[in-house]
């Protein structure tokens, strides 16, 4: 992540700014920060606060943990990953079932742990291109699964998931992904809104289908992996079909 690409500035009390790069946002943490590694200090902020500034990571962190992103269904949170996800999903990941359809170096459990790196840090990208989200089960405060959101261009989003073994059949797969598809139509301005699976995948298939997707095409022999080729589906939907199928 590059400095360049961000702009900051933090409001203390009582009446201090603190400048970096002329951030237009912002941030009132409403108490005392002290982040490593420091940059330069800030005095005169009377004797009730001070601050140190300089590990841009940290500061991320600060800001994201009083404003992290959430869904809530019936049964269901919907949230940003954190580091502490890592084991659950490294777990998930692991199933010989779940499996199935993936390609073998990305059942490394290596990858999943860079994986929830990634998912974190795209959660602190100023605009925001994905919502990855952990999948957290309300009644038992697992952490079961996750569901994304891909932003790209000209209004287009694609959406996948995963969910653990354990909890497939219940119908929370597609409470998820409801949830997260509702708020990319009305709240980030999709229109089309795609997903892109391996044919013989048929528990993803209907769980597109069931959302009131389309298939509209059929790549053939699209990918090679255990050993043979596999077709590949696009399913879709507009934002107008999904206001007349919900």
């Amino acid at each position: 992540m590059s400095l360049n690409n961000w702009q900051w500035s933090f409001v203390f009390p009582p009446k201090y700014t603190i400048v970096w790069n002329q951030w237009k946002s912002v941030v009132d943490f409403g108490v005392k920060l002290f982040i490593l590694r420091v940059g330069f200090y800030i005095d005169g902020l009377g004797n009730d606060y001070e601050c140190y500034v300089g590990n841009l990571n940290f500061i991320v962190q600060q800001r994201h943990r009083y404003k992290m992103f959430k869904l809530d269904t019936p049964r269901l949170l919907l949230r940003d990953m954190q580091f502490d996800d890592e084991a659950s999903f490294v777990a998930i990941s692991q199933n010989d079932k779940y499996q199935r359809f993936y390609n073998e170096d990305d059942c490394d459990p290596d990858k999943y742990r860079q994986l929830t790196k990634l998912f974190i840090n795209q959660s602190h990208e100023v605009p925001r291109k994905a919502f990855q989200l952990a999948i957290e089960h309300k009644s038992s405060g697992k952490f079961i699964g996750t569901v994304c959101l891909r932003l790209e261009s000209d209004h287009q989003a694609s959406i996948g998931c995963g969910v653990s073994r354990l909890y497939q059949g219940k119908g929370l797969t597609r409470e998820a992904a409801k949830a997260l598809v509702s708020f990319g139509f009305a709240e980030l301005g999709i229109h089309r809104l795609y997903a892109e699976t391996i044919r013989e995948n048929v528990a993803a298939v209907r769980l597109c289908q069931s959302l009131g997707m389309r298939q509209e095409a059929i790549f053939r022999e699209h990918r090679f992996f255990k050993g043979q080729w596999w077709d590949t589906v696009v399913l879709a939907i507009l934002r107008s079909e999904w206001s007349q199928f919900h």
